[in-house]
């Protein structure tokens, strides 16, 4: 089975990370420390409880000036850097936790401190409570990152100010209008860092989820200007694309299916154990005299606790079907156990999707 995810917070992490505030803090109590850590409630913490508990018992262990303790995090980071340990260190994310649950109400230093600490691991989640409670003094902040030499203080531009970041609470003011974040996906678009370009494509997407319209016409602006740009405005248009949005779809060169026929759909193993893997088979039928370039997809709907089915879309291909034509397409999808997905036994349901026609089978996993 997979190591746990939290398990990145280990005995080993800890201990070595209290040796390096011993040697930057004066009077550390780094025994302490430890022990606070591990506490009778640690091994039932999930990840973020784990993230949030460091910080909190950091906290405990340094000063009540948060001036003096913001320093003290960029001083650690700049010794584990002199080490080699480099930026998104996915482990050390419990630094910008620190500044969101104790620098909020010191707007200046937390900013200064953000600035830095996303340069060695992200602040994307730490950044939206500023986003919410100083929307006036954060917009143009976000706008003046966007041009940061350091990709990653652009990147934290787009990404920080997401509407639905995932994991993250959302930005009610920001999904209503977004208008005030798009200056700054406009500037980010063409970045000479996929990484950043990337995240422009993903609040794209957020974006979509509440105001396509904007989407829509951001990419029918954007399409066409080089490679790069076009798998941004792709990548934000995806959901618009699984919804099947005929704007959209036109936008990306996809026809008409009223000439397609799903024939012969069949569920190889309509009963799958808990590690094994479901097949299923169908035919697609152009009986159209040309040949059409369609998006195929299949939906996966899994059996929740109390019942009832969610919806989860995996692409199968985007390409061109010949004119009359059949084509026979298999596919297999993995129930091995793993971290993010419990699986509940009982029915389940997939789909064939071509645009919005949808044709279902129901299988049983045990």
């Amino acid at each position: 089975m997979a190591e746990l995810f939290k398990n990145i917070y280990n005995t080993k992490f800890i201990n070595q990370f209290s040796e390096i505030l011993e040697q930057v803090v004066s009077d550390f109590k780094r025994q302490s420390f430890v022990n606070s850590i591990f506490n009778a409630d640690w091994e039932a913490m999930e990840l973020k409880q784990r993230m949030r508990h460091i910080s909190v018992t950091l906290n405990n262990h340094l000063s009540t000036d948060f001036e003096k303790n913001a320093d003290l995090i960029l001083k650690v980071i700049d010794h584990l850097e002199e080490q080699n340990i480099r930026e998104t260190s996915i482990e050390y994310m419990f630094f910008p936790d620190y500044i969101e649950v104790f620098g909020l109400d010191h707007y200046d230093i937390s900013i200064k401190a953000i600035e830095r600490i996303t340069q060695f691991t992200s602040c994307e989640f730490a950044v939206r409570p500023f986003i919410i409670k100083y929307p006036e003094e954060m917009i143009p902040q976000l706008q003046l990152w966007g041009s940061h030499e350091h990709h990653m203080v652009r990147r934290l531009a787009t990404e920080g100010c997401r509407p639905r970041l995932p994991w993250a609470m959302a930005i009610p003011s920001l999904k209503e209008n977004p208008n005030p974040i798009l200056p700054i996906l406009e500037k980010l678009k063409e970045d000479a860092t996929e990484i950043v370009r990337r995240s422009v494509a993903n609040n794209l997407n957020d974006i979509a989820k509440d105001n396509p319209k904007i989407v829509i016409d951001i990419a029918k602006r954007w399409i066409g200007k080089s490679k790069e740009l076009d798998w941004v405005v792709k990548h934000g248009c995806r959901t618009l694309l699984k919804q099947g949005e005929p704007k959209v779809m036109k936008l990306f060169g996809f026809g008409s299916v009223d000439h397609i026929e799903i024939q012969n759909f069949s569920i190889n193993t309509p009963s799958v154990k808990v590690g094994d893997s479901l097949e299923f088979s169908f035919q697609i039928k152009n009986n159209s005299k040309e040949s059409s370039k369609l998006r195929l997809e299949y939906g996966l709907y899994y059996q929740k606790a109390n019942g009832t089915l969610s919806k989860k879309v995996f692409k199968i291909s985007e390409k061109e079907y010949p004119a009359n034509s059949s084509t026979n397409v298999t596919r297999k999808q993995s129930f091995k156990i793993i971290t993010t997905r419990k699986f509940h036994l009982g029915l389940h349901q997939v789909s064939v999707i071509v645009a919005l026609s949808e044709n279902s089978l129901f299988f049983k996993i045990h």
